[in-house]
């Protein structure tokens, strides 16, 4: 990870969020919260070095689309700069391949392991523990990856799975349970 961290906390429709980067990109993001001190300390309690202060055009821009997201606009962050240094080489691996489902689009824990040519009940447990340990959540949609039958799985982020479910909701995802009849063929 570069050096220095820096952080900005902004508002979104959905609520605050706070989004850190180092020289060489993003290197994390929380999802919203009620309160900006929340968002901020949040923040802190993973990078305790970081400074407030205003992004660079490239984290501006990540700011600006997640806002925009929140609002409900289809937008993707494919090309979001990130410093994910630090992680480990398998968590990167299942992080390049989450980062390319789609707006709207949701997989499993078992179905992206596959998707990299792995698997079994360790791959997708590992997929998972990845998801679970996402820095970077939304900028790699780890509210996209389900649980096997399409079950909504945990979410550690703020407000845990009803922020997944909100979520998915913004892409036009519904995940209602299939005994109230909201499975459609």
């Amino acid at each position: 990870m570069g050096m220095e961290q820096h952080y900005h906390v902004f508002e979104t429709a959905q609520g605050v969020c706070a989004i850190a980067w180092s020289g060489d990109g993003v290197t994390r993001f929380r999802l919203p919260e009620a309160k900006a001190e929340a968002s901020a300390r949040g923040m802190l309690r993973r990078l305790p070095e970081a400074m407030p202060a205003t992004p660079p055009p490239a984290v501006a821009e990540a700011v600006a689309a997640a806002k925009r997201y929140f609002d409900g606009e289809r937008i993707e962050f494919f090309d979001v700069p990130l410093d994910l240094d630090g992680q480990d080489a398998p968590f990167l691996k299942i992080y390049d391949a989450a980062r390319r489902i789609g707006w709207g689009r949701t997989t499993t824990y078992g179905g992206l392991a596959k998707e990299m040519g792995s698997q079994g009940w360790e791959a997708a447990r590992d997929v998972g523990q990845a998801m679970a340990k996402n820095p970077v959540p939304l900028i790699i949609p780890c509210h996209r990856v389900l649980a096997a039958g399409g079950k909504m799985g945990g979410f550690s982020a703020p407000g845990g799975t009803e922020t997944k479910r909100r979520m998915l909701a913004l892409e036009g995802v519904s995940l209602g349970a299939p005994a109230q009849g909201s499975l459609r063929f």
